[in-house]
């Protein structure tokens, strides 16, 4: 007898929250557009239901809240041509939006690794709890991608030049750091977790987070934020990567990571970065990163990150150009087309 497969999201109420779990472990809980639809339609029905007070995204197994989209079948489809990430993306990007204008309090359980698209469901929350097991980041640059999922907003907007910092070098983020760069809200242990899960069923959002909440663990960025703000200020690229070199020891450090990137990559999620500090709002911005998104499906770098990250996993991307002075125009990835995704701008009720 063939054994009942378990759903991707599993969808269940406890008291007055209603709780949305992500169900894939063995993938690190990699956002697939089956899974996308079934937070989509879990959303509908806590959102309907008046008995529902607050809604919680959290996930099975220890290692991770949702280390990004799927890309192993991003790689596949680019290959072979196939338009099937642009569904992905825009569906994606449309979930992510709408859990940032939810009219009810949205905790999302950073716990683990919280990554791409991970982020994406997590931290446009209302409530964004992360934990001394929480890894945070946006490490698109390092695939020949940019970060999406709204991150080009979040991190444009993070103090100072942090953001920028952390898209360029993909660095890792742990909970204070998190906090500091605006991914997450509040530090709660893993021991807290359980006590946090429970009082959610029964008090309302903001208490009950404000009840199993405490300082965290001293993050890296706060002594490091100097030469952060100094170094990032540019607009260009290869000018950052000059001031980290001078400056030596961590700077140089930050330098290599930048450079061991794709270049292609790197220029756009600068660009990208400083429109969106421009942008009147958060749908404008998931509309430029569709943009970029789909652009970068027919660049050399996209299939080829992944190919040695994931595939291969060789670690060794051969990319083209190679250098960041060797980087031609990039307007092309941020030209109108007539595909482009439009989303209605919906005040958030909170």
């Amino acid at each position: 007898m063939t054994a009942a497969v378990e759903p991707a999201v599993l969808v269940s109420v406890d008291g007055q929250a209603g709780r949305i779990t992500l169900n894939r472990p063995d993938t690190l809980n990699a956002l697939t557009l089956e899974m996308v639809r079934l937070i989509d339609a879990a959303l509908d029905q806590f959102e309907r239901d008046e008995s529902i007070a607050t809604i919680v995204i959290d996930s099975v197994g220890e290692r991770a809240l949702c280390a990004g989209g799927d890309i192993r079948s991003l790689y596949e489809a680019a290959v072979a041509k196939d338009p099937s990430p642009r569904t992905f993306w825009a569906e994606e990007y449309r979930l992510d939006a709408r859990i940032a204008r939810s009219a009810k309090p949205i905790v999302a359980v950073m716990d683990g690794i919280v990554m791409g698209g991970g982020v994406g469901i997590s931290a446009h929350a209302s409530h964004r709890v992360v934990t001394e097991r929480s890894v945070v980041a946006m490490p698109e640059v390092g695939i020949g991608f940019a970060p999406d999922v709204g991150g080009t907003w979040l991190l444009s907007h993070a103090p100072g030049e942090l953001g920028t910092h952390a898209a360029l070098t993909t660095d890792r983020l742990g909970a204070a750091d998190a906090i500091m760069c605006g991914l997450a809200d509040r530090y709660v242990s893993v021991e807290g977790l359980a006590a946090l899960y429970l009082e959610l069923g029964t008090v309302d959002a903001d208490r009950a987070v404000a009840d199993a909440a405490s300082d965290p663990p001293e993050g890296k960025l706060a002594e490091r934020r100097r030469w952060i703000d100094q170094c990032y200020s540019s607009d260009s690229a290869e000018e950052i990567v000059a001031r980290l070199r001078a400056r030596g020891d961590e700077a140089s450090a930050a330098a290599d990571k930048i450079e061991s990137n794709s270049p292609t990559a790197v220029k756009v999620a600068l660009r990208a970065l400083r429109t969106a500090r421009q942008l009147p709002g958060l749908e404008r911005c998931f509309e430029m990163e569709y943009r970029i998104s789909t652009t970068f499906l027919d660049t050399p770098d996209f299939v080829e990150g992944i190919r040695a990250a994931v595939i291969d996993k060789d670690r060794s991307p051969h990319w083209n150009p190679a250098r960041l002075q060797d980087v031609g125009d990039i307007d092309r990835f941020f030209a109108a087309r007539t595909d482009d995704l439009r989303l209605d701008v919906v005040e958030s009720a909170r």
